[in-house]
């Protein structure tokens, strides 16, 4: 098990600014296992628990250590499970995570499915309450996806929210993608809310979510998946 990191840009000046962290396991037989397999596995198993709270620990150590050319410092995302945030622990794994790399509160973003949020919204919205007031930032991932994700915003404490792929992915073909993507980053920016696009593979994808006042975006036009070492030194390019 290793982690990598997706960098993450700036829509409006093309600039880095940040990462998302991804847990990658490379089988000795089986070779790459995707993660969609293995953290399925972990989750229902509890093993999921460990696991996140080790990738917060690396990442946050990783982090800790990079600096943006003009120097300031970069953000690093990690997804949290919806079993870690039912254990009601999270708070404090976060501030440990901190604590130990140094990492200050505002370069740590959460990033949280809206089925991890749905298990206990009362709960999920005490916790993340907590962890915000501590200057870590809240995204909400896969966001368009479900029903009910427009009650979310107005019950849980996001800073965030990331427009899930599929959307993405046809907004230069299908209008009412596009439309849906368009309203989503109107509504977001009317509660001061931070839209991220996902899954950007196309210079068409990048110029069309630009114009339309997306805020940051990643996938693999801006870069893959990377080494710890490799994005540092994309930070300082």
């Amino acid at each position: 098990l290793s982690v990598a990191y997706q960098p993450i840009y700036t829509l409006d000046d093309g600039k880095i600014c940040g990462a998302e962290a991804l847990l990658r396991w490379q089988h000795p037989h089986l070779g790459m296992v995707p993660p969609s397999v293995f953290i399925e596995v972990a989750e229902q198993s509890g093993l999921i628990e460990n696991l996140g709270r080790n990738v917060l620990e690396k990442a946050c150590s990783d982090a800790a250590r990079w600096h943006l050319a003009n120097g300031t410092s970069p953000f690093i995302s990690v997804n949290i499970s919806p079993r870690q945030l039912r254990s009601g622990e999270l708070p404090d794994v976060v501030s440990n995570a901190l604590r130990n790399s140094g990492l200050l509160p505002h370069q740590l973003h959460l990033e949280l499915t809206e089925t991890a949020v749905l298990v206990d919204e009362a709960q999920a919205s005490a916790l993340l309450s907590r962890v915000r007031a501590t200057g870590v930032k809240v995204w909400l991932d896969d966001f368009g996806t479900g029903f009910s994700g427009l009650s979310h915003l107005r019950r849980v404490p996001v800073d965030g929210v990331k427009i899930d792929r599929s959307f993405v992915a046809d907004v230069l073909r299908d209008p009412d993608d596009l439309a849906l993507t368009t309203a989503i980053i109107a509504m977001a920016h009317s509660l001061g809310i931070t839209v991220v696009a996902e899954g950007i593979e196309s210079e068409g994808q990048y110029g069309i979510l630009r114009e339309r006042g997306c805020d940051l975006g990643q996938g693999f036009w801006f870069g893959r998946p990377m080494s710890a070492q490799e994005l540092a030194g994309k930070f300082l390019a």
